[in-house]
């Protein structure tokens, strides 16, 4: 099924299922928000599931036409964020562009940091910044939301965790990050507030595409309307999705509506292009001396959707425009 969230002047909104074609949804008086259902999973998700098949088949009371614009993120703020690396790819790629050789440890031990979790960005909200010369940049993600994990979950009972799937651009701010990193603490101000695809979905949607640890489908990034990238999600992703949630509930729980990103999307084969700036800009520097792309600038749009085989879009798109931050009065 799929679900979102409708913005009502609160800070959690209100859910939403919301049909197969993203064409129609519809609310559920005693389930208020996604939240709510991730909490109490096993009891409400039948009923979801019941909603869901009767939008589809038209049968649904009280439906209305969907309006993405008019949506918050799935979850307007979490109870955490976590955010990996998967992809060796592009890991392997920003050290060789800097000399650095890539740390047999990292092949066996998942790279992953934590993050703003209080207020995640809706699909079509700007992506509000300070300073051009800060290095804007996108990274094209697949993110899960778990159910509660208990601390020291296998991969295999992580996997049975799994809730729910989405897209994420994990904004960052490139010029910053050297700097946030050689005080040997870890991000803060080089990555903002990250948005989230309209709707998230439940494994079931994703079809055989989804294998039980990897998705296996393109995600495409444009940048002001033409392809920057379309990697398979599934090709190159070294560690998959329950053996990231293992290692992020190695020393503790995770609560229900966690969300673990799974880092830029990144393939060996570098004909199918980048899900970051970033990454074009260190091939660029391999191959030709010098990086080449500019990090985004003020009026620049960025859109990140992944489609089925049909094909059709799954998740909706996260379509952002950079714009820059005006204090108030």
């Amino acid at each position: 099924m799929k679900l979102a969230t409708l913005r009502d002047g609160t800070r959690d909104g209100t859910l939403l299922v919301v049909d197969r074609g993203l064409r129609r949804a519809t609310t559920i008086g005693d389930v208020p928000t996604l939240q709510f259902a991730l909490d109490n999973w096993k009891e409400v998700a039948p009923r979801l599931q019941e909603v869901y098949a009767s939008l589809n088949r038209g049968a649904a009371r009280h439906s209305f036409p969907l309006d993405t614009g008019k949506l918050a993120a799935p979850l307007p703020r979490a109870y955490q964020w976590l955010d990996g690396s998967a992809y060796l790819p592009h890991v392997e790629l920003a050290r060789k562009a800097r000399g650095a050789e890539m740390p047999p440890e990292l092949r066996t031990d998942p790279l992953m940091y934590q993050g703003c979790s209080d207020s995640f960005l809706a699909a079509c909200d700007p992506i509000v910044v300070e300073k051009e010369e800060w290095g804007i940049d996108f990274e094209a993600e697949i993110a899960v939301v778990t159910d509660d994990v208990p601390m020291a979950a296998s991969p295999g009972k992580a996997a049975s965790l799994i809730r729910l799937f989405m897209l994420v651009n994990d904004v960052s701010l490139r010029n910053l990050i050297p700097a946030e990193l050689a005080k040997g603490f870890g991000f803060v101000h080089s990555k903002p507030a990250s948005s989230c695809s309209p709707v998230a979905v439940t494994p079931d949607e994703l079809g055989d595409a989804w294998d039980g640890g990897r998705l296996h489908l393109p995600l495409r990034s444009y940048v002001n309307g033409k392809l920057f990238g379309e990697p398979d999600a599934g090709a190159d992703m070294h560690f998959d999705f329950p053996t990231l949630i293992s290692h992020a509930a190695r020393t503790r729980r995770l609560s229900a509506g966690t969300i673990l990103g799974s880092g830029t999307v990144s393939n060996r084969d570098r004909s199918r292009g980048a899900s970051c700036i970033v990454e074009k800009r260190m091939m660029e520097q391999i191959e030709q001396g010098k990086p080449a792309t500019p990090f985004l600038r003020f009026g620049d749009r960025v859109r990140i959707e992944m489609f089925d085989r049909t094909p059709s879009s799954i998740f909706g798109a996260i379509d952002q425009v950079v714009a820059p931050y005006e204090a108030g009065p």
